[in-house]
């Protein structure tokens, strides 16, 4: 029992994948610092206000939060374009360095 459990540990690489969905988390908290502290003060005096964030549309009684939406995909936006330009630069590297 024990033996298959180390098989599967090693087939499956298991160790691998923990390290990077550790790496990952921590990933994500760093480009959510990013967008947040360095990258929104840019952008906030181009957008109107800091209102639009809290938006809500009312359809009866039911409340849609638009700007909620809106902000979490300005920042998802933000932060694929961030990524992008990150791992675009690493593999010219790579490329030139071969």
């Amino acid at each position: 029992m024990i033996s298959d459990f180390i098989k599967f540990l090693r087939e499956f690489n298991i160790v691998a994948l923990a390290v990077g969905f550790v790496l990952g988390t921590a990933s994500t908290a760093l480009a959510n610092s990013l967008v947040k502290d360095i990258v929104m003060p840019f952008l906030d005096p181009i957008l109107p206000g800091a209102s639009w964030k809290t938006a809500v549309a009312h359809v009866g009684k039911i409340n849609i939060a638009y700007g909620s939406f809106i902000a979490e995909l300005l920042n998802f936006i933000v932060i694929a374009l961030v990524i992008f330009l990150i791992v675009h630069k690493l593999l010219k590297f790579e490329s030139a360095k071969k």
